[in-house]
């Protein structure tokens, strides 16, 4: 067994030099000083008491730097599964925050098992089933319910807990005349601080700037006895071992959102992941091992008072900008934050909730991507189509529903487009043996008696009555005049057992009416499954081409006889007849 496959740290620790440590240490503790805010924050957005954002930047971690394929990917929490823990757990109405907290717990580890159960199951493709569209409506559209969820914190009001943005505007409006003014202008203020600190360098850890100003703000001006809520005490110490619940009627109510958090935070993780290993063509990303790697990092935030956690865009990039080499960067974040955790957190008392609010705030705003539908709508109806729909269902049916809903469509559009493979019918080019699709060219040399056809895609289950009525359409409009019928294969990627029947069928039919049928530019594959099911018998060897202009010749009788003996195993053989 090769240990590096399976732990990817191998790979780079050998050689391990000290130009990797410049900049791992640089990029480590960038991205660590970031990860104090915002892990807070984050905590505070799935409904948790801000430390345990700080446990789930520990072990978690340090276990993705272990077993994590890709050298810059910044593990922890973020926006996306932060509101999707909440909102899951929200939904099963727990009694106190403990055990809130163990829902957590249990949902971390559901999401830890799935993903690396998918793992080591080469499952990798199913978040392929989550298109582009789909991604880019429910991001936009949970964006958007992050941002409301953050309202009440930003203008301290009560805000009900929900995912419903019907719900949250009509709760907005009724209590939007109770607005705390003073906490509104330093989460105003924060947002500036954020927001402008990074125009001034990409580096600058803007929301740890935020977070100083506030609290300076607050312990300076004795704002908590104005009404400004404030984080409050936050236990110091390492993270202690703790372990989720093992019920399985728990199990069973937490594994819809767990299977979600699953999906949607390794398209998030591995989408990013992907640009950036763009960059680096110094080791090569495992969509399999990455599964593995978040779910491990998922167990240790389960058995360390964490929560689901999984790669993030901005922190990723920041990690990369500042010279991450390897996950040695992640390493020394990790005891960043088990430093503050030991000696630090008592800084953090005056910290104003309106200051996290602000940092989740900036973080999603750039998660809303005006400008794809609009690419979509001049492009691509289809897409559009999917996109809004997705973004209208999420918004109003809420998180969960949306993302079900968007991988439905996606799935309905796959199935779609499948059933409906694109065919040509086929003219020469004139003077040249080279065949075109007649819709595209005027020019091309068209016999009315022969019926050249191309089937770009699969003939199977799911379209054979496309392309059979796609036929009977074709030799309509020919009125009767056609004698023969040749169908390109050379784009035909598989043939299943109720193509094989129909093409059969197709077959004896047409030459019942007095039509014949050749075969031309099967490829290997393809000859093996004509050849299983007999239809090279059924159409005959001497039916069987090359390419369209030998079958071309064929009917018209100008084939050389020797010739076509010569290249006949060429367009026949397959691996059955080889054995």
């Amino acid at each position: 067994m090769d240990l590096k496959k399976y732990l990817p740290f191998l790979q780079w620790l050998p050689d391990y030099n000290k130009d990797y440590l410049k900049g791992d240490l640089s990029a480590g503790i960038t991205v660590g000083i970031m990860l104090i805010p915002q892990g807070m924050a984050y905590a505070m957005l799935a409904g948790l008491e801000p430390i345990h954002g700080l446990y789930a930047v520990t072990v978690p971690l340090i276990l993705y730097a272990i077993f994590g394929s890709s050298r810059q990917l910044a593990v922890g929490p973020v926006a996306m599964v932060s509101l999707l823990t909440a909102a899951g757990i929200s939904s099963l109405g727990p009694s106190s925050p403990a055990e809130y907290l163990l829902y957590a717990l249990t949902l971390a580890f559901l999401v830890g098992l799935i993903q690396f159960i998918m793992g080591a199951f080469r499952l990798g493709f199913v978040v392929n089933f989550l298109s582009h569209p789909v991604i880019n409506g429910f991001t936009s559209a949970a964006a958007i319910i992050i941002g409301l969820s953050q309202i009440k914190h930003l203008f301290k009001i009560n805000l009900p807990n929900s995912e419903h943005i019907q719900e949250m505007a009509l709760a907005i409006a009724q209590n939007i005349g109770d607005t705390h003014w003073l906490t509104l202008g330093i989460g105003l203020l924060g947002i500036l601080i954020i927001k402008f600190g990074k125009r001034i360098h990409p580096a600058l850890p803007a929301p740890l700037i935020a977070v100083i100003a506030g609290i300076l703000l607050v312990w300076g001006f004795g704002l908590t006895e104005r009404g400004v809520k404030i984080v409050g005490e936050v236990p110091s110490g390492l993270p202690t071992l703790s372990f989720p619940s093992f019920d399985i009627n728990g199990w069973s109510t937490l594994l819809p959102i767990a299977l979600t958090i699953s999906l949607v935070g390794f398209a998030e993780s591995f989408a990013v992941a992907k640009t950036i290993q763009a960059k680096h063509k110094n080791y090569k990303l495992d969509a399999n091992q990455e599964l593995m790697a978040l779910g491990m990092a998922n167990f240790g935030a389960a058995f360390f008072n964490g929560y689901p956690v999984t790669g993030g865009f901005s922190r990723t990039a920041v990690n990369n900008q500042a010279g991450a080499k390897t996950t040695m960067a992640s390493v020394i974040s990790a005891i960043l934050i088990l430093l503050t955790l030991l000696f630090f957190t008592g800084l953090f008392y005056y910290l104003p909730s309106a200051i996290l609010a602000a940092v989740v705030l900036v973080a999603v705003a750039g998660l809303i991507d005006l400008k794809e539908p609009f690419e979509l709508w001049k492009k691509d109806k289809t897409d559009f189509a999917m996109l809004i729909a997705t973004f209208l269902i999420t918004l109003t049916l809420g998180i969960e529903t949306g993302i079900i809903t968007g991988m439905i469509l996606s799935l309905l559009v796959v199935i779609y487009r499948a059933s409906r493979p694109h065919m040509a019918q086929l003219g020469r080019v004139p003077g040249t043996k080279i065949y075109r699709n007649i819709r595209r060219f005027n020019d091309l040399e068209i016999n009315k008696n022969l019926l050249i056809v191309r089937i770009d895609g699969p003939i199977y289950f799911a379209n054979v009555e496309f392309i059979r009525d796609k036929m009977n359409q074709w030799l309509s409009e020919r009125k009767n005049q056609t004698k023969m019928i040749v169908f390109n294969m050379e784009s035909v990627t598989s043939i299943d057992s109720t193509g094989a029947h129909a093409l059969y069928e197709w077959i004896q039919t047409w030459r019942t009416n007095e039509i014949d049928v050749c075969i031309s530019g099967t490829k290997g594959p393809i000859r093996d499954v004509l050849n299983k099911w007999k239809l090279i018998e059924c159409i005959g060897a001497d039916h069987m081409f090359m390419d369209d202009y030998s079958a071309t010749a064929y009917f018209d009788q100008t084939l050389d006889s020797k010739s076509q003996e010569k290249y006949a195993p060429y367009a026949i053989q397959s691996n059955v007849d080889k054995k």
